[in-house]
């Protein structure tokens, strides 16, 4: 299988059989690869396309390839996903976007609570922000998609939810325990909805002032069974269910 890669510049402006030289990511994957001229490589940009591509020229610091072919791919989930989540403690981030980029989810929104124990702002917000963009884009490569899951700035909760437009048309859950519907209620009324925004908390969960914060934004509270999920597990958990409602 050709080695899929995360091109970010329009690929549609460029001719099929014109050269160009792979950005300083891409073309370190190639070089890593240990791949020659005459290789073949798939590209994507992010528009939803793919295209087939050959390693035309190998240099200390250039690759260059030709567009060969360009191909449609679709392979979204048919509901919108975004997961809205207090970032847990340590790098379980990471396995968040990964994982969730893997199973469809459109966007991440990385939020702090009154509970949450990492607190990022400015430069360091900026940072992670970054790092956990190249997560999702690592991950769409290996997975076959071809739009990467989009990594918002990181907020607070309470200005989130304050620029929440009150009329979207979307469904709105909120993971909780407490006076929650189970999931499978809320998903089967959501079966013609196209975009579904999933709220989860930090260790120890939302507080009562956030949640009740959360519902006045037409967030419904749904439970996820008996068990207490961890903060990492717990969005993943809906995305996989969801996800695999489609398949």
């Amino acid at each position: 299988m050709a080695a899929r890669l995360f091109v970010e510049q329009p690929l549609g402006a460029v001719g099929l059989e014109d050269e160009l030289a792979l950005p300083s990511g891409a073309a370190r994957h190639v070089q890593v690869l240990r791949l020659q001229p005459g290789d073949e490589v798939t590209l994507f940009d992010g528009s939803g396309d793919e295209w087939t591509a050959v390693v035309t020229a190998m240099g200390r610091s250039e690759v260059r390839v030709a567009l060969k072919a360009r191909q449609a791919v679709d392979r979204e989930l048919r509901r919108a996903v975004t997961l809205a989540v207090v970032m847990p403690a340590n790098d379980r981030m990471d396995g968040i976007v990964e994982k969730a980029c893997e199973l469809g989810a459109v966007a991440i929104q990385p939020l702090m609570s009154e509970r949450s124990v990492l607190r990022l702002s400015g430069d360091r917000a900026d940072k992670k922000r970054a790092h956990w963009q190249g997560v999702a884009i690592a991950a769409a490569e290996q997975c076959g998609r071809s739009k990467p899951l989009q990594v918002a700035p990181v907020k607070t909760l309470a200005s989130w939810l304050a620029e929440l437009p009150a009329d979207a048309d979307e469904q709105r859950w909120l993971l909780s325990p407490v006076a929650a519907q189970p999931l499978s209620s809320l998903t089967s009324a959501s079966s013609d909805t196209q975009r579904i925004t999933v709220l989860s908390g930090p260790e120890g969960g939302l507080s009562q002032v956030e949640e009740q914060s959360a519902r006045s934004r037409g967030f419904s509270a749904a439970k996820l069974g008996p068990r207490i999920l961890r903060a990492d597990t717990a969005p993943l958990a809906v995305l996989g269910w969801l996800a695999l409602s489609e398949a």
